[in-house]
């Protein structure tokens, strides 16, 4: 009988002590806690893009929580405020003119892609066979009717006034042998004329959206090395004094991985590149 009650001690006491855990040298580790990060992110390309990498960055204990916005306002006033931690939809010089007006504190922390320019033939199939006074459809906002201008000066369509860069304008345009006619409208639009006008030069993400591909349609494409291409990356961006996060880091190397670089080059055909 009395084995019986020391036997029945000695398992109590057992279980007990695995209840508190036993000796405190065998205490397991509790799990790390997940790090939700939230971005912010235009459709196409960049939630796309973002698609890749969430499995990487779970197994690192980040889940990627992206929410796809078709403005390009809101996605900055979040990150301001602090509703999303990331955006990627913009360029620097999009971004150094929202917080100018806006007084925002937003950041870049890295490049990822930029969206290359596009000549495309419409109503006339090359820059050879372009006519007197030929039609030419641009974008109408500075930012992106001087990568348009400078791609046509490139081509040797005209020539610009010294210095005007990416601030040139129809109105900077100095040397002009074929006399084109330019049609300013929206950046978004511009893809909308290419029945009515012989060329059209248009933004990557657009064309894409159009269902061309830089590759195989284009007759005139930016340098991957130009100023353009370089001043108009793609970038991840934070509100100031996140820089450094943990998680954004992880971000950024997960999308500048060589995968990523792949997935970018065989979905996009031109359209989009990579730039790191």
């Amino acid at each position: 009988m009395k084995k019986l009650f020391a036997l029945i001690l000695a398992l109590a006491l057992a279980l007990s002590l695995a209840a508190c855990g036993g000796n405190s040298n065998n205490t397991a580790e509790e799990p790390a806690e997940t790090v939700v990060l939230k971005v912010a992110a235009s459709p196409v390309p960049h939630a796309e893009i973002l698609a890749q990498v969430v499995d990487d960055l779970a197994e690192q204990g980040i889940e990627l929580v992206v929410t796809e916005y078709t403005d390009y306002v809101v996605p900055n006033t979040a990150v301001e405020e602090g509703d999303e931690d990331v955006n990627y939809f913009q360029h620097a010089p999009y971004l150094n003119q929202f917080n100018e007006e806006n007084g925002t504190h937003l950041v870049s922390v890295a490049p990822i892609h930029y969206e290359p320019f596009g000549i495309y033939p419409c109503l006339t199939a090359s820059l050879d066979e372009l006519q007197d006074g030929a039609l030419v459809a641009v974008p109408n906002d500075v930012t992106n009717e001087a990568r348009a201008l400078l791609l046509l000066a490139d081509n040797g369509l005209i020539t610009l006034a010294d210095g005007v860069g990416l601030n040139a304008t129809t109105n900077d345009i100095v040397e002009n042998p074929k006399n084109l006619q330019f049609i300013e409208v929206e950046a978004a639009a511009v893809a909308n004329l290419t029945s009515e006008v012989d060329i059209a030069a248009i933004n990557g993400n657009y064309a894409l959206d159009a269902g061309f591909s830089s590759a195989a349609d284009a007759i005139a494409i930016e340098d991957p090395n130009s100023e353009a291409a370089q001043t108009y990356a793609n970038l991840i961006v934070v509100k100031e004094g996140n820089e450094n996060d943990p998680a954004v880091l992880a971000l950024v190397e997960a999308l500048q991985s060589d995968e990523v670089r792949d997935y970018i080059n065989s979905t996009y055909e031109g359209n989009v590149l990579p730039i790191f």
